[in-house]
């Protein structure tokens, strides 16, 4: 009786292999999704992020009614003396840099392993990268992100509309994002007629809107204020 051959049985693959390939796929749709999505961001403003969604559940979770005060104002139309106050207080040298300032990364980190207070050394590429695309937080998966699209936008988009995108979305308040919202809400007035000394209080309270406000400034605030009124004297004008 003759035999039945049996076809022959593939090789599975190794276990190893077969991480590593969907790694890989995985990669590839990260790396296309984003580019994408950044170049999108672009020529479409962004209509809401992570933080004014986390920041409402917070809300909800305690209690308090849904609140998202914000309005998109064109880069050319937002107050000259905005532009100049943000880039006073937060990156003085945005724009010569590719996004990141490697002095004030080093201070920040020496800083930090001296015990002292740490200092933000975020350039506003930075902030915006992170305020638009990702999650609050400071774990080093997130920081690695950060620096990602960091590099993204700093490619795909032009300094000024990096600036505009930061100025549109940036936390100003209890619910208030934006300069526009933030004008009208601390000075009853848009942010188009910002005086010098307005835009730099406001730019004062950006690296903690929740705990200090406009409204109210305190001694440190107006000293943060006068500073930052030097510094944009002493900035020169900005060319896009």
């Amino acid at each position: 009786m003759a035999k039945v051959r049996r076809a022959p049985q593939k090789k599975q693959q190794p276990f190893l292999k077969k991480i590593t390939s969907l790694l890989a796929r995985v990669l590839i749709w990260f790396l296309m999704v984003s580019v994408i999505w950044v170049l999108l961001y672009r020529f479409i403003n962004p209509p809401i992020t992570l933080l004014m969604i986390g920041r409402n559940i917070e809300r909800k979770a305690d209690g308090k009614p849904f609140k998202l005060e914000k309005e998109w104002v064109p880069f050319e139309e937002i107050s000259d003396n905005m532009k100049r106050a943000a880039v006073s207080a937060e990156d003085q040298l945005f724009l010569t840099h590719m996004g990141f300032d490697l002095k004030a990364i080093e201070k920040a980190y020496a800083d930090n392993n001296n015990g002292k207070k740490v200092k933000g050394g975020s350039t506003i590429s930075q902030q915006t990268a992170k305020n638009v695309f990702l999650w609050p937080g400071r774990s080093w998966l997130r920081k690695g992100f950060e620096a990602y699209f960091t590099l993204l936008i700093e490619v795909l988009w032009s300094k000024e509309r990096i600036l505009e995108v930061y100025l549109n979305v940036i936390e100003m308040g209890d619910g208030i994002y934006g300069a526009e919202a933030a004008s009208q809400a601390y000075y009853g007035k848009s942010c188009r007629k910002m005086t010098r000394g307005q835009a730099a209080l406001m730019a004062a309270c950006f690296p903690n809107p929740r705990r200090w406000t406009p409204a109210q400034p305190t001694k440190y605030i107006k000293k943060r204020q006068y500073l930052i009124m030097r510094n944009m004297r002493r900035l020169g004008p900005l060319d896009f």
